[in-house]
Parts: C-alpha cells; structure tokens; sequence
C-alpha cells in the first residue's frame, strides 16, 4: 500500500485577494475548482506547473471575520531556483515575516496570515 500527497487545505476570507498573492508572489494558478449553484461555499485547487502536489483554498459565503490562525504552529514550504531574487521580490511586495539567515531561509505571510516557507535550492 503507498500513499501520495496530494493537497493542502487553508481557508482564506477573501478568494479573490488570495489567488492574486499566490500567483504575484509564488507562481501559483487555478488548476481547479469546485463551486455548487448554492453558493455556499467555493474550493479552488492553485497548481505549480510542476509537481502535482495542490494547494486548496476554501472560501465559505458566510464567513464574516478573518480566521484566527492561533499561534500559526505549521506553514507550507516552496522551493525556489533564484532564492536572492524570490526574497527581493517578496520584500517588495512587503509580505515577507521572518528572516533566518543562519538556516538561509526566510517565511513569508499570506492575506489571511498563513506563514510560507522559501527555501533555496537543492533544499527541502
């Protein structure tokens, strides 16, 4: 029996800022969705033209108030092949949360304060 990973899940206030920050700042774009005439809620699945691995936003009609991440404990990783240039645009579009230079990674956050690691190459 073998397993694959096949997509994480956040929920994100406001879809349309979201898909907009995870395609300017890591390249990411609809690869899918799900949306019932109801409209109660709305999954899109964001690809990286890569790896098959999704990322999957939720967004549900009646939400009313940002989520509270709590002590946001867990973040997603990106690899990246200009790590220099990555951390120069995300410091542009001022997203970036933390630098660790000792580790030479660095997180940025998204709308909804999700932290997201960027790691350089041959990293993971």
């Amino acid at each position: 029996m073998k397993f694959s990973m096949l997509h994480n899940n956040i929920n994100v206030f406001d879809l349309e800022r979201s898909m907009k920050f995870y395609a300017d700042a890591l390249g990411l774009f609809e690869v899918g969705r799900i949306a019932p005439e109801s409209g109660e809620f709305i999954i899109v699945y964001l690809g990286d033209g890569t790896s098959g691995h999704k990322l999957e936003l939720t967004w549900l009609r009646d939400r009313e108030q940002p989520y509270d991440l709590g002590d946001n404990e867990f973040h997603l990783a990106f690899g990246t092949d200009d790590y220099e240039g990555a951390l120069a645009k995300h410091k542009a579009m001022g997203c970036v949360a933390f630098i660790n230079e000792d580790m030479g990674i660095y997180f940025i956050t998204d709308p909804d304060g999700y932290w997201l690691e960027v790691l350089p190459p041959g990293r993971g």
